[in-house]
């Protein structure tokens, strides 16, 4: 109605871009033909004019028609008329420029190429069937593409109520009360946005387009899905690496600064954050920005210094060689935070390296090596007293692997590990042979990177990826060399992330 009002020569809206433009040139051709000059002229003459004619009023009319079509599509999105509605109006301007584009109009289409994007066409659904004898259900994008749905899983997810408790945004229906076999009784199509089938027992699903979309089965859609929920994609690095670094101050007040942290955490496996205060309880304010720090045996905070009679190896002032802290817990922590607060004058560089990067160059030089190293448990073990006393034991594979054969934790402690060796004898010289491969790779120049911290500074890393070390310093009557460290578990991280990710996107 808006729509008519503003351009009252229109009339009705059309159905379709097809028979719209057909009309608009028949009448500029009648318009025309009356005001036909008169007079005898010869039949090219006339036809060269009239070509002449043609092609002038034709780019006038077009650049007519683009604004009429504008304005109609403008005011009917304003006044929020139904998509299919608007939608028709916007292809119609496509439709137009198709047949009648002059050359001097190859832009004109870009804005509205842009007005057609938040559809989002390809969420869109054209048609809705069940195959199969009703066990699946398929659905035929606008885009063109076709989704296939099993009915039990329809059926499983069913959204209604009754089913689900949105507020939890989880399950309520019952596995024992699921018919594994059961058939789709009846599917229709609402809008081309909803989906909505009823069950032999007469209860009723609906599915919005776009949710279907995502949880389309096919191989790709499936990976999308994936690496939208774990961000998997990983950026391997040597001695070359560029040591992330970002203001402590702006991680802990900027949630575009800590979701860049957490991102680049991912991605890389490290970053080093500036700026802290040369005092313990920074790691505190870093745990609460995720959301919690992971309590150990060590305390939810640890303090790295010579010490007397130290219980770990960390607390002393000689060399530490490459390795993953507490592979002697069945779930090692997933990221580690170590803040100095002072440092060595002479000595102490932190060295790290690459685990994931590094095992699959053991991989492509000795796939026996790496095979033995993922495939061999080895015994763990950690006794003392700290926050409280402990007597640990656990077993792991140097190398852990996916179901893909993908790395996805290395668990090496060679300080930890345990004289207690749980395999045949005959497999242990291959085991160590192995596992010297695997640590002189990790040694190689080629693969570590050095730096040394300064007061102030928080190194984060993930600790199931980079194995750590350190270079000896020297040691006084006094402190000379102090770190704070703590732990975070991936799961806590990830969801962090997540939700970062959602704020920094959605501009809130």
């Amino acid at each position: 109605a808006a729509a008519v009002a503003a351009f009252p020569l229109l009339g009705p809206a059309p159905r379709a871009a097809g028979p719209v433009l057909p009309a608009i040139c028949c009448r500029t051709r009648r318009r025309r033909g009356r005001s036909r000059p008169g007079g005898r002229r010869s039949g090219v003459q006339y036809s060269e004019e009239l070509a002449l004619v043609k092609r002038h009023s034709c780019s006038e009319d077009f650049v007519v028609v683009i604004k009429m079509w504008n304005a109609v599509a403008k005011i009917l999105l304003r006044t929020k008329v139904h998509q299919d509605y608007s939608r028709t109006l916007l292809l119609v301007q496509k439709g137009r420029s198709i047949l009648t584009r002059p050359p001097s109009s190859r832009n004109c289409w870009q804005h509205t190429a842009q007005a057609v994007q938040p559809f989002n066409m390809s969420t869109s659904i054209q048609k809705v069937e069940a195959l199969d004898v009703n066990n699946f259900v398929r659905i035929h994008w606008e885009d063109g593409s076709k989704s296939l749905y099993p009915a039990v899983w329809l059926r499983d997810n069913c959204q209604c109520p009754d089913c689900f408790l949105h507020s939890a945004k989880a399950r309520k229906l019952l596995l024992e009360d699921l018919d594994v076999n059961i058939v789709v009784k009846e599917v229709t199509l609402t809008d081309r946005q909803k989906v909505y089938i009823t069950w032999p027992d007469k209860h009723t699903s609906e599915f919005e387009a776009e949710w279907l979309k995502k949880r389309c089965f096919s191989e790709q859609a499936r990976a999308e899905m994936q690496e939208e929920l774990f961000l998997p994609e990983c950026k391997y690095w040597g001695s070359d690496l560029q040591l992330p670094n970002m203001s402590f101050e702006e991680v802990l007040h900027s949630d575009e600064s800590a979701y860049k942290w957490l991102s680049t955490l991912k991605k890389v496996g490290i970053v080093l954050l500036t700026g802290a205060a040369t005092r313990q309880g920074e790691l505190v304010k870093l745990g609460k920005r995720i959301g919690f720090l992971r309590l150990t045996f060590y305390g939810p905070t640890w303090q790295v210094e010579d010490k007397m009679d130290a219980n770990n190896v960390a607390y002393t002032s000689g060399k530490l060689s490459f390795h993953t802290d507490y592979p002697v817990l069945q779930h090692p922590p997933g990221i580690q935070f170590l803040h100095c607060i002072k440092q060595a004058a002479n000595g102490g560089e932190s060295e790290v390296v690459d685990g994931f990067h590094v095992s699959n160059k053991l991989k492509e030089q000795n796939p026996q090596a790496f095979q033995i190293l993922s495939s061999t448990l080895v015994d763990f073990t950690d006794v003392g007293v700290d926050y409280c006393d402990f007597t640990m034991q656990s077993k792991q594979r140097i190398i852990d692997v996916d179901y893909k054969g993908q790395v996805v934790r290395i668990n090496y402690n060679n300080a930890t590990r345990d004289t207690v060796f749980d395999i045949p004898a005959e497999k242990v010289q291959p085991f160590y042979a192995a596992l010297k491969e695997f640590v002189d790779l990790l040694n190689s120049p080629e693969h570590k990177f050095t730096y040394k911290m300064k007061p102030g500074d928080i190194v984060t890393f993930d600790n199931w990826r980079l194995l750590h070390g350190r270079r000896s310093y020297q040691s006084g009557t006094e402190t000379s060399r102090h770190l704070e460290g703590a732990y975070a578990d991936w799961d806590v991280v990830m969801s962090r992330l997540r939700l970062l990710r959602k704020i920094v996107q959605n501009g809130n």
